[in-house]
């Protein structure tokens, strides 16, 4: 039965030895049923059950079937630990602690799955991670009846519930529901970035953003919309992109009661009635509810444009400015006006193009001369026509504007840059509106490319 090199000549060891190969538990408890391999580890389980010798501890009173366990127990109060790694230095309460812990160090991993052969130190790591074959979740929630494969989980899933948030950051008092949450959160004012990309070397404070950001180099995006067939990088981009086709809004403010498909969209939502802005700009001082927007705030003065166009070459500060670039060479313009049918090729212009349908102009300048606008935006930038104020600077000539949008035209005079061309005659420029005002040769004379 045993492979040839087994040393099986100790007395009863062939026994013994076969039932591990096999599995079979011959010794059961006549009480609860809990089946054993050998008779002696049945009687020592017996203890428990029996009203007889019982051992307790001094010191909290917890009962143990045998002196040698209450003796063990007593280093949880006294602190001992006797067993020393001789390999770390650390030491431990039990020889058993130290065994598991010397596998550390050796890299063994003697329990394997039977089902995708993944090795585990532990067995309880092999037990728990055969439920992820098996499906079994014996842990459930007794709100809302989810289940789940760890107690661990269920612990953290019943924050949801109880909205109790232990774990509060010690600089700007937020609180949070686990650890691992506040840990993450800390980046925020350290700045720490420990995960970085092996291929362009950008650094990220998260793992999965990581992860994430992998995508945009390989250009993998194995989850597809089932409704508009849009493919994602991430599981969860598409869950939260299946919103919008199904008009779910699970997150609500809890100040207006305004309901949001995302807790991103609530967190932004919630600046508007807080007025908090705790990211400060540390080159102009201008504050910021949110750090994302700091941080796209930043490429004002920095000028770092990380993200190109791989059609014309033409670079962006944001990533999200070249995603909707792309679509002046797709010809694409998937946003239509649902009263006149006209097309464009963004939200926020469709967004414009509504108020010219409606008489509505919610956002007046209250302060100096009561004129009316439709959007927020036209409000603000028609403020600095009173206030004179001219936040952006030019970091080459020192010149300022009231809008970026002057000052990044006006950038075009240092950097020489025209990143608008004739369709016709292929002539460069470095507005728009001197693309309009060119006179084509090639148009008298019939020419079209």
């Amino acid at each position: 039965l045993c492979e040839p090199e087994t040393d099986c000549s100790q007395k009863g060891h062939p026994l013994k030895h076969n039932r591990n190969r096999t599995g079979p538990k011959p010794f059961s408890c006549s009480v609860c049923g809990k089946r054993y391999l050998r008779k002696n580890s049945l009687a020592t389980h017996m203890r428990h059950h029996s009203e007889g010798t019982r051992f307790s501890c001094s010191v909290c009173k917890k009962i143990f079937p045998w002196k040698g366990d209450v003796e063990r127990h007593m280093r949880v109060h006294t602190g001992e630990r006797p067993f020393r790694c001789p390999i770390c230095g650390s030491r431990f309460a039990q020889s058993s602690t130290l065994t598991l812990h010397l596998r550390t160090h050796t890299g063994e991993k003697p329990f394997s799955c039977s089902v995708c052969q993944t090795s585990f130190s532990l067995r309880n790591n092999l037990l728990l991670h055969m439920r992820s074959h098996t499906g079994e979740r014996p842990y459930s929630c007794s709100f809302c009846g989810r289940t789940f494969a760890l107690r661990g989980n269920l612990k953290r899933h019943l924050f949801v519930h109880t909205g109790e948030k232990q774990f509060t950051c010690s600089v700007c008092g937020q609180k949070f529901a686990q650890r691992g949450t506040l840990k993450r959160h800390m980046t925020v004012h350290t700045g720490e970035k420990p995960f970085r990309c092996s291929i362009c070397g950008t650094r990220f404070t998260r793992k999965a953003s990581l992860t994430s950001h992998a995508s945009v180099h390989t250009g993998e995006k194995p989850f597809n919309c089932s409704v508009c067939k849009t493919s994602f990088s991430r599981r969860h981009n598409l869950v939260l992109h299946m919103r919008v086709h199904t008009g779910e809004k699970p997150f609500s403010c809890s100040t207006c009661g305004k309901r949001f498909p995302s807790k991103r969209n609530v967190r932004l939502h919630s600046t508007v009635h807080s007025g908090e802005k705790q990211f400060s700009c540390s080159v102009c001082a201008q504050k910021f509810a949110l750090h994302g927007t700091l941080k796209r705030h930043m490429t004002v003065h920095t000028g770092e444009k990380p993200y190109s166009c791989s059609i014309c070459g033409l670079k962006f500060a944001l990533h999200g400015t070249l995603k909707r670039h792309m679509i002046v060479h797709k010809g694409e313009k998937p946003f239509s006006c649902s009263i006149c049918g006209n097309k464009f090729t963004q939200r926020g212009t469709l967004k414009r193009h509504m108020t010219t349908h409606l008489d509505e102009k919610p956002f007046s300048c209250n302060v100096f001369c009561g004129k009316r606008f439709a959007l927020h935006g036209n409000l603000r930038r028609h403020s600095t026509v009173h206030t004179g104020e001219k936040q952006y600077s030019c970091s080459i000539c020192g010149q300022s504007f009231t809008q970026h949008g002057t000052l990044k035209r006006h950038m075009t005079v240092h950097t020489g840059e025209k990143p608008f061309s004739c369709n016709i005659c292929d002539k460069k420029f470095a507005r728009q509106e001197y693309v309009k005002k060119h006179k084509c040769v090639g148009e008298s004379s019939g020419i079209s490319k």
